[in-house]
């Protein structure tokens, strides 16, 4: 059995605690109390409780984000496990996206998270160090507009499936960037 990671307990502690309270409530000294380590412990590996979500999220969804490109694995896989992954954790997410606000949201991180991403495959397949800045453009405008699509689906409570919804957002990929994240 693998032993757990002092980064770990510690996002296990504030997950645990955003089950009960909204993540606005939830205080660093929360935390650590909570998985019995002191207040320097945490800031040794997160600079704040927004940083630590941000690394929550990159961990979780980077367990299917990375597997694009491998055995077959397509920008359409990487939707449907996401909106899969959404769909099951769907309580934190929620509280996530309303209770976090400014630069710090979950939104935002999200946001800028799926950016980098696209730009990386980006350059990756062109072989280049810096993105164009009109793939940088269209890039944004699709993740913006995704995120803000997966807030409402999210905390509206739509019969719309987490199936449908990955579909939506694969039909609705400007055509500019499929060649980096379709084929």
């Amino acid at each position: 059995m693998k032993k757990k990671s002092t980064k770990e307990l510690l996002a296990e502690s504030f997950l645990e605690l955003a089950e009960k309270k909204p993540i606005n409530k939830i205080t660093i000294a929360n935390i650590v109390e909570n998985c019995e380590v002191t207040q320097p412990t945490f800031y040794r590996y997160f600079k704040d409780k927004y940083d630590m979500i941000a690394w929550i999220y990159a961990r979780l969804a980077g367990q299917f984000i990375g597997k694009i490109g491998q055995n077959g694995y397509v920008w359409k896989d990487t939707l449907l496990d996401g909106m899969r992954f959404y769909a099951e954790n769907r309580e934190f997410m929620v509280n996530a996206l309303k209770h976090t606000g400014g630069r710090e949201s979950f939104m935002f991180q999200m946001s800028e998270m799926n950016i980098e991403f696209i730009k990386n495959e980006i350059k990756k397949k062109l072989g280049i160090e810096n993105c164009p800045e009109d793939l940088i453009s269209v890039t944004k405008i699709y993740c913006y507009g995704t995120n803000q699509y997966l807030y409402e689906w999210l905390t509206e409570k739509s019969d719309v499936s987490f199936e449908q919804a990955a579909q939506f957002m694969e039909k609705s990929m400007p055509d500019i960037l499929r060649p980096f994240l379709c084929e």
